[in-house]
């Protein structure tokens, strides 16, 4: 009986999975880091999937993410590689600009004031 592990094609590239840069994490996390202030938000994970990068945002630790950023390599030449995704599933914004993408975060941020 044969126990050696298979042997890899030295030809075919070994895929590392999709990650945020540095840059696209301090673009995230500074608004992430204003909805904490604002007592948005509690709580953050960070998943690196093979085809995905997601950054979950929590209302609370034990619960449901209420958002997502998405990064998605493949979709970069198509309808852009950045999404904002809600706790529904919908696509709340989408496209090649991370920090236009953010933005439907940021208005969540923005109250109306009484003047009084």
């Amino acid at each position: 009986m044969n126990m050696q592990p298979p042997s890899r094609n030295p030809a075919s590239p070994v895929q590392m999975p999709v990650a945020f840069n540095r840059q696209e994490m301090s673009q995230i996390l500074s608004v992430y880091g204003r909805m904490v202030a604002a007592g948005e938000w509690r709580d953050y994970g960070i998943s690196n999937l093979r085809d995905v990068a997601i950054f979950s945002i929590f209302r609370r630790t034990a619960e449901h993410p209420i958002y997502r950023v998405e990064k998605h390599p493949r979709l970069r030449s198509k309808q852009g590689m950045y999404s904002v995704v809600g706790m529904d599933g919908r696509i709340l914004k989408r496209g090649h600009d991370l920090r236009a993408v953010l933005r439907v975060l940021e208005r969540k941020l923005i109250r109306s004031v009484d003047p009084d």
